[in-house]
């Protein structure tokens, strides 16, 4: 396969707007589902803030292990884009019906030991040292919500496909609905109304657990539907579990797994070490956290389009095509991050204000989002180099970088600066920005030299 080269445009500018609004179009509806389905997290604490502080502490301890627990197997499903992009873009259909029905063969694989991990985390909560209350509470929480899911990973499977054939806005209107569901079952379970009874935070893993299931049948119902999806014929025939398919979906999804689980962990581990400083650093550390992460859905969604752009670039025989998708990709999400950047600079008072008023937290807090404007840029740089990667197939050499940048760079300078040389919580953060900015570089300096050394074949042969 030769690598075709784009037409002639008349600028490089008019490339790179052509691009760009082909990648914020793909994307765009894919921050705002990031969003919304982030919200639903807003959504629980403050309504279980209304009913106790133990409830509220049963929902925030559960989510703790709820959320690295489903993101390992949520990673390792992301292998679904890049490789249904990049058969889309070669025209092989076939092949995309298969890797979606074996996704979902996994997705359900996946579930047994999450499932069972959920339901049995109650030593876990005892060797955190969590007060019996909450510790029983959380753990009536994971079993509900463990029951979610099977319905979380089937969505994903279907929700990866449907971004890899560049049909983004489902997901965008089914996370609304989620997020719905999520309320009315929250306020019926957790209170008690319309004749069910009160469960408080155990409530709440129930109303998730029929969230994730909600979502799943609102997007099977679509993707069986909608009449552009019937030439890929997914359901036209069950088909059983190939083993042999699984094991290069998990050769490309596995290390991608390991990555996102790592970065959780990372941010899990810095709030343990906050907590040996003080109250004070713990509670601004989470605003500031908070804070990142609502900016850092932006940047996912978008970097998931950089995915499906590289890879259906590449399947098309165009590798000129996939890096300049992936460098556009990459200027839009750092430009974007400097947006935020911009607004943590400027006005952080006023955003750490909506959390808090206590003096000490609030001028602890600036000082963290301050130095978050500096992690901004450095998260977008290596969330869309790891994205543009991806749509290369290549996710074994960003799960190795990131655990070099984040635990090795990251934790251990974090933790030198922060408590060992008594730097507090801003020696903890800077520590963080050198892991993320090194990640960033490693990333970046990979996708320039595989889109400028390597031929198509060689990108493509790693999974069809």
């Amino acid at each position: 396969m030769q690598d075709s080269t784009v037409k002639a445009n008349p600028t490089l500018a008019h490339r790179f707007k052509q691009e760009a609004k082909a990648t914020l179009k793909l994307g765009y509806p894919l921050i705002l589902a990031n969003l919304l389905q982030m919200s639903m997290a807003f959504v629980d604490t403050v309504m279980a803030g209304n009913l106790s502080t133990t409830d509220l502490a049963a929902v925030a301890v559960g989510s703790s292990i709820l959320t690295p627990a489903f993101v390992f197997g949520a990673g390792i499903l992301m292998a679904v884009t890049p490789i249904v992009s990049q058969n889309f873009g070669r025209r092989t259909l076939d092949k995309i019906g298969r890797c979606v029905r074996q996704a979902l063969w996994l997705s359900l694989i996946l579930s047994v030991p999450t499932i069972l991990f959920l339901r049995n985390a109650y030593p876990i909560l005892v060797l955190m040292q969590i007060d019996p209350d909450v510790a029983n509470l959380a753990q009536g929480y994971l079993k509900a919500a463990a029951w979610g899911i099977p319905g979380f990973f089937f969505y994903l499977a279907l929700k990866h496909f449907n971004e890899a054939v560049s049909v983004t806005r489902p997901a965008m209107y089914f996370a609304l609905i989620g997020l719905f569901f999520n309320i009315f079952w929250n306020y019926t379970l957790m209170f008690g109304k319309f004749g069910f009874p009160a469960l408080g935070a155990i409530g709440t893993g129930w109303a998730t657990m029929i969230v994730m299931w909600v979502m799943f049948i609102c997007i099977f119902i679509f993707t069986l539907r909608f009449k552009p999806f019937k030439r890929f014929q997914i359901f036209s025939e069950i088909r059983r579990p190939d083993f042999g398919y699984m094991k290069d979906l998990l050769k490309l999804g596995l290390p991608i797994g390991v990555t996102f689980t790592m970065e959780v962990s990372l941010f899990a581990i810095v709030t343990l070490f906050m907590g040996l400083i003080g109250t004070v650093a713990v509670g601004a550390h989470q605003i500031a956290l908070n804070l990142a992460s609502v900016t850092f859905m932006v940047a996912l969604g978008l970097s998931s389009a950089v995915t499906v752009r590289v890879g259906q670039n590449l399947g098309k025989g165009s590798l000129t095509n996939a890096r300049f998708s992936g460098y556009t990709g990459i200027i839009l999400a750092v430009g974007l991050m400097c947006c935020t950047a911009f607004m943590f600079f400027t006005i952080p008072e006023l955003l750490v204000s909506m959390y808090t008023a206590d003096p000490d937290l609030v001028e602890l807090a600036v000082q963290l989002l301050l130095l978050a404007a500096v992690f901004q840029i450095s998260d977008g740089l290596q969330v869309s180099g790891a994205a543009a990667l991806r749509g290369l197939k290549d996710t074994r050499f960003p799960m190795i970088v990131n655990f070099v940048a984040y635990w090795l760079i990251g934790l251990t300078s974090g933790y030198f600066l922060g408590i060992y040389f008594g730097w507090g919580p801003k020696g903890l953060w800077i520590g963080l920005i050198a892991g993320l900015t090194a990640a960033a570089i490693l990333h970046n300096i990979r996708f320039w030299y595989l889109s400028h050394n390597k031929t198509i074949e060689e990108l493509m042969e790693k999974t069809s």
